[in-house]
């Protein structure tokens, strides 16, 4: 059943909706938005770097350019009525061009993606609009640094606010020496973000897919665990939290969709404190890895929901069709051969759903992701991970759910701080 705050809002529908669809960036999320698009007779277009990456392997209409390059995403808008993101790494200048020029409705327009670009940005815009966030400064140098984190309480994450990712651009530090190399790469116009170091009892996702003229809805807000700062399970939904938690957390994921004028799919990942409240983390544009579980386990998946958005079309329903789904990614080990490993989770259970993403394996890359959906959570999270083992060649397929994949607390995803490539897939969380 739809929950007054999950239903979709009733709006009539745009009757100029939008015909075709251009997504900048080839990774995992534009593959899985192919399928939607076919189903919803949206012809899309794929700006990729290479052939090679996961969604132009698979489309059927693919421009080869970067993100980065005007006159690529140019081409790209000039051929669909809405562009769209597959990450959010897109030059804002880029797309205040083709907003000027009216060469293709951008969807989130740069106005409310620059909120997913800049952490400094979003954190500046939600303070003062009033939404729960962990406290933050903003620091310039070595001096400003020691003195947020004595403010802190002697301990502080630090990030760099653009271009980070699982886990990468983010630092727990004691003393400004600890980021002294970012530091000295900031520039005269450079700043860090400073965040206190929050104590999280776990983390949660709230999901929101709203259209240009303002209807939304609202999925389950589900609960999310990490492994080496990447997203490796996610339960929907969040264990725990009653009908009016879930409407609250849900409303705070509409009013800010509302208030930064998102359109498309809205991803805000929380801090749920030791102390009950729930702290904004990070926002995401876009179809987000929280909310894969919706591709077998919600009567609408994220992806047609993102494209329903994006092209003005009513917005399908969010509910959920069990009482519980696991999702957990499938992160790149000691097997490359992951057709072998799924043809042995299928067979071992014809309740898995396999999504692998045609990417060659690497140490904790996402190559892919299983769900599993049913009545009993201790089932499904064990069955799910046995087909995850399965997959990636881990020897230990028929244990149990991975405990190391528990809630971490004490502070944001472990960081990581190896160089970043903004065009690399993961980027899409």
């Amino acid at each position: 059943m739809t929950s007054p705050d999950t239903a979709p809002v009733p709006v009539a529908a745009d009757p100029a909706c939008v015909r075709s669809i251009g997504v900048v960036g080839g990774g995992q999320l534009a593959r899985m938005m192919i399928p939607a698009a076919i189903e919803l007779d949206l012809p899309l277009v794929v700006l990729a770097t290479a052939e090679t990456e996961s969604a132009a392997r698979v489309s059927a209409d693919t421009l080869l350019g970067r993100h980065d390059d005007p006159a690529a995403v140019r081409a790209l808008a000039e051929r669909c009525d809405a562009l769209t993101f597959d990450h959010e790494h897109v030059p804002q200048e880029i797309l205040h061009g083709i907003e000027d020029d009216a060469l293709s409705a951008v969807r989130p327009g740069s106005a409310a993606l620059v909120h997913a670009q800049d952490k400094l940005v979003m954190r500046d815009r939600l303070t003062r609009l009033g939404h729960p966030c962990p406290r933050w400064w903003e620091v310039r140098d070595a001096a400003e640094l020691d003195a947020a984190i004595a403010a802190a309480g002697g301990r502080a994450v630090v990030k760099t606010p653009r271009g980070g990712y699982d886990g990468h651009g983010v630092r727990i530090v004691e003393t400004a020496a600890d980021a002294s190399d970012w530091i000295a790469d900031l520039g005269a116009d450079g700043a860090l973000l400073v965040e206190e170091l929050v104590d999280f009892r776990r983390e949660l996702s709230a999901q929101v897919a709203r259209r240009p003229d303002g209807a939304s809805a609202a999925y389950p807000v589900v609960q999310s665990t990490q492994r080496d700062s990447i997203c490796f399970e996610v339960i929907a939904p969040a264990p725990g939290l009653d009908e009016e938690r879930q409407q609250e957390i849900q409303g705070l994921a509409r009013a800010i969709a509302e208030d930064l004028g998102v359109v498309g799919m809205l991803a805000v990942e929380l801090f749920e404190t030791v102390d009950g409240r729930v702290l904004v983390n990070e926002l995401a544009m876009r179809p987000h890895n929280t909310g894969h579980w919706s591709m077998d386990g919600a009567v609408t998946g994220q992806f047609e929901q993102h494209l329903r958005a994006v092209a003005s079309r009513a917005l399908g329903d969010p509910s959920p069709k069990a009482p519980w789904t696991v999702m957990v990614n499938l992160l790149g080990g000691a097997s490359e051969d992951l057709a072998a490993g799924a043809a042995a989770a299928m067979e071992a259970d014809a309740g898995v759903k396999v999504h692998l993403y045609g990417k060659s394996v690497r140490p904790g890359r996402k190559v892919g992701h299983v769900t599993v959906a049913g009545d009993d959570l201790e089932d499904v999270r064990a069955r799910a991970h046995r087909a995850e083992r399965l997959i990636i060649g881990r020897a230990d397929a028929a244990g149990a759910p991975d405990e190391t994949a528990g809630p971490e607390s004490g502070t944001a995803p472990r960081p990581r701080t190896a160089p970043q490539d903004p065009t690399d897939p993961r980027s899409a969380a």
